[in-house]
């Protein structure tokens, strides 16, 4: 079974922050990664796991909180396997980066 993808753009979000944390602490950083890894396997697994906010992204977007990390993962659960759109820390003004297109 394929697992969900991460967009470009979610792929080097996710490398900056994984660039960032790293300077100070590769730990994490790898943590982060791993801990991204699973929460792909399980939105492959249960695609309607995430919380819509429709008001923010419509529908067709989810957000998967990052276990231990202040990142959410927006992604398409209408796509077969899911599409990880965005990751994108939890202190940014979320509607606006996700108007960001």
């Amino acid at each position: 079974m394929a697992v969900a993808r991460l967009s470009p753009r979610a792929r080097r979000e996710l490398t900056e922050a994984i660039r960032r944390i790293a300077k100070d602490n590769p730990l994490a950083a790898e943590a982060l990664h791993q801990t991204v890894i699973k929460a792909a396997a399980l939105i492959t697994d249960n695609p309607r796991i995430g919380f819509v906010r429709e008001a923010w992204a419509g529908t067709s977007r989810r957000f998967f909180v990052v276990s231990g990390f202040p990142y959410l993962l927006v992604y398409n659960a209408e796509r077969h396997p899911p599409l990880i759109l965005r990751v994108v820390h939890g202190a940014h003004d979320l509607p606006a980066a996700l108007r960001d297109r």
